[in-house]
C-alpha cells in the first residue's frame, strides 16, 4: 500500500512538475529526475526491484513507438548521413569513452562491463530536447535529425549493450560471431517488424470501439516486442521498423474517431511511463545509497558524465567540419556540413532519458559492479538532463538559430491542395443546394477568407463525408510522393479529424 501511495503522490507531483517545466522552458524530465534522486534521500522508502526482462519491455517499446510513428520518412531519407553519423559514429565513440574512463578509475571493472555501462549511456533522448526546441522553433532539419537519430541510436546501442552483458555472463564473444550475429539480427529484425505491420494493421483497421482499439494497440506493441526478444532479435530495431510501416496506412484505414483519442491516451502513457521510470530509480537508489562507496562512486560518475558529453560534442564537431570540406563551394542540406552554429546545438543537445533508465533497470541483479553502473548512469542522465536541458534555450537564443518557416509553406500547400479535391469532389456530387452552400464555402476557405461558422445540416453531411475523404486522400497523395513531410502532413490530419469528428 505504501508503494501505490508514494506511486500516486509522484504522479500526481509530475503533473505539477511538468506544468513547472513549460513555464521554464525547459523538459519535464529534468524536474521528475530531480524528484527521483530526491526520493532516494527520504527515510523509509520501501525496496522495489522490477524484473530485468520487463524493464526494456515497459519503458522502452510504447515510447519508442510513438516516437516512430510520429517519424518523417522523407526527411529522414534526406538527412540519413546526418543521422547514420549520429545514431552510430556518436555512439560507438561515446561507448568507447566511457569504457576506457570507467576502466581506468576502477582497474577491478572488467572490460565487458565498462562497455555495457558505455552502451547504457550513449543513446540521447530526443523527446527530452526537442521538448525545448519546439517551443523556439529552430530550423525543421535540425528537429528532425535529432528524432531521427532517437530511433536508431537506441537499437545501436542496445546491441552493444546484449553483447556486453552477455560477454560478462557467459564469456568471450569473438568479432567474428559479433559482426555476424549483428547482421542477422538486423535483417530480421526489419523482416519481422514489416510482416507484424501488415498482420497488426488489418485487426486494427477493422475494430471502431475506441477503448478496444486502444487496448489492442497497446496490446499489439508488447506483443511486437516479446515476439522479437523471444526470437532473439533486436526489439528496438524491430518496433521502429513496425511503428514507421503501420503509419503510413493508419492514415487511411483509421477513421479518426478512434486516431484522435488514442493519440491523447498515448500522450498521456508517455508521461506516466517517464514519471515511473524515475520513481523506480529513486526505489533502487535508496539501496544503493545504503551501501555505496561515495567517494568512488561521485569520482566515476563525474568522469563519465564529462565523457559522456566530450565523446558527442567531438564527434559532432569532427563530423560536421568533415561535411563541410566535403561539400565546400557546393549547395547543401546537409545538417551536419551546416554552419558551427548548428553543429553546437546538435552536440549540445545530448540528453538522456528513459532509455538509458531502462537499460540500468534492466541489468541482471548479480552483473558485476551493478550499484555502480546504475547509480552512474542515473547521474548521467540528471547532469545532461538538468545541466544541457536548462541551458539549451538561452544557447539557442545566443546562437541566434531560427526556424526556416519549411512546415508552415509545406502545411500552406496541404491546405490550399486539400480543399481544392474537396472542391472536385463536391462537384461530382452533382447541384443542389446544400452542395453550392458547400461549394462556396471550400472557395472562401481556398482564398483565406474567415471559415464559416454555421452549423451543417444533417442532411449535408453525407456531401460533407465525401469532400472530407476527398481532402484526406490528397493529403495522404502529398506525403507519400514526397511533396509535403509527416509534420504538415499530422497538422493538416488533425485538422481534417476535428472536422470529421464535427459531423459524428
Amino acid at each position: 500500500m505504501a508503494v501505490f501511495q508514494i506511486v500516486i503522490a509522484l504522479l500526481l507531483g509530475g503533473v505539477i512538475l511538468a506544468a513547472i517545466a513549460r513555464r521554464m522552458s525547459m523538459p519535464y524530465p529534468a524536474l521528475v529526475a530531480i524528484a527521483g534522486a530526491a526520493l532516494a534521500l527520504f527515510p523509509r522508502v520501501p525496496a522495489l526491484v522490477l524484473d530485468p526482462e520487463l524493464a526494456l519491455a515497459l519503458f522502452v517499446a510504447p515510447v519508442l513507438l510513438d516516437s516512430a510513428f510520429d517519424a518523417s520518412q522523407r526527411d529522414l531519407r534526406r538527412n540519413w548521413r546526418a543521422v547514420v553519423s549520429l545514431a552510430f559514429g556518436a555512439v560507438i565513440l561515446t561507448v568507447l569513452f566511457v569504457a576506457v574512463v570507467a576502466h581506468a578509475l576502477v582497474p577491478g571493472l572488467p572490460w565487458a562491463a565498462a562497455i555495457a555501462l558505455g552502451a547504457i549511456v550513449a543513446p540521447p533522448d530526443a523527446a527530452a530536447a526537442t521538448a525545448v526546441l519546439k517551443q523556439l522553433r529552430p530550423p525543421n532539419q535540425l528537429l528532425v535529425v535529432l528524432e531521427g537519430e532517437s530511433l536508431f541510436n537506441d537499437a545501436s546501442a542496445l546491441l552493444i549493450y546484449r553483447f556486453a552483458v552477455a560477454a560478462t555472463t557467459a564469456g568471450f564473444i569473438s568479432t567474428w560471431s559479433l559482426a555476424g550475429m549483428s547482421i542477422a539480427i538486423g535483417a530480421g529484425s526489419v523482416v519481422l517488424g514489416f510482416v507484424l505491420s501488415r498482420v497488426v494493421i488489418l485487426v486494427t483497421a477493422r475494430i471502431h470501439d475506441v477503448a478496444t482499439a486502444v487496448i489492442v494497440q497497446f496490446c499489439g506493441t508488447f506483443a511486437v516486442w516479446m515476439l522479437a526478444e523471444r526470437l532473439h532479435l533486436s526489439g528496438i530495431l524491430t518496433m521502429v521498423v513496425f511503428a514507421m510501416s503501420i503509419s503510413r496506412r493508419a492514415a487511411q484505414l483509421i477513421p479518426a474517431r478512434v486516431r484522435v483519442p488514442s493519440y491523447a491516451v498515448w500522450e498521456v502513457a508517455v508521461f506516466v511511463l517517464n514519471v515511473l521510470a524515475f520513481i523506480l530509480v529513486g526505489f533502487q537508489l535508496r539501496q544503493i545509497v545504503q551501501r555505496a562507496n561515495w567517494t568512488q562512486y561521485l569520482g566515476v560518475a563525474a568522469a563519465v558524465c564529462l565523457a559522456v558529453i566530450v565523446a558527442r560534442i567531438v564527434w559532432v564537431s569532427g563530423a560536421a567540419a568533415v561535411s563541410r570540406w566535403r561539400c565546400r563551394g557546393e549547395k547543401t542540406d546537409d545538417v551536419m556540413a551546416l554552419s558551427g552554429r548548428a553543429a553546437y546545438i546538435v552536440g549540445w543537445c545530448g540528453l538522456r532519458g528513459i532509455v538509458t533508465l531502462a537499460a540500468a533497470l534492466a541489468l541482471p541483479v548479480n552483473f558485476p559492479f551493478r550499484d555502480l553502473i546504475f547509480f552512474t548512469a542515473f547521474a548521467v542522465v540528471l547532469v545532461t538532463l538538468v545541466v544541457q536541458g536548462v541551458t539549451l534555450r538561452p544557447l539557442i537564443l545566443g546562437l541566434g538559430v531560427r526556424d526556416d518557416g519549411t512546415v508552415e509553406r509545406e502545411v500552406q500547400l496541404a491546405r490550399v491542395e486539400t480543399l481544392r479535391a474537396a472542391l472536385a469532389s463536391v462537384e461530382e456530387c452533382g447541384g443542389g443546394e446544400s452542395a453550392e452552400l458547400l461549394r462556396r464555402r471550400y472557395e472562401m476557405r481556398l482564398r483565406r477568407a474567415e471559415q464559416d461558422e454555421d452549423e451543417i445540416d444533417p442532411a449535408d453531411a453525407e456531401v460533407v463525408r465525401v469532400a472530407t475523404d476527398a481532402e484526406r486522400q490528397r493529403l495522404i497523395e502529398l506525403r507519400d510522393d514526397g511533396t509535403i513531410g509527416d509534420a504538415a502532413f499530422q497538422q493538416v490530419e488533425q485538422e481534417l479529424d476535428i472536422k470529421e469528428l464535427d459531423l459524428l
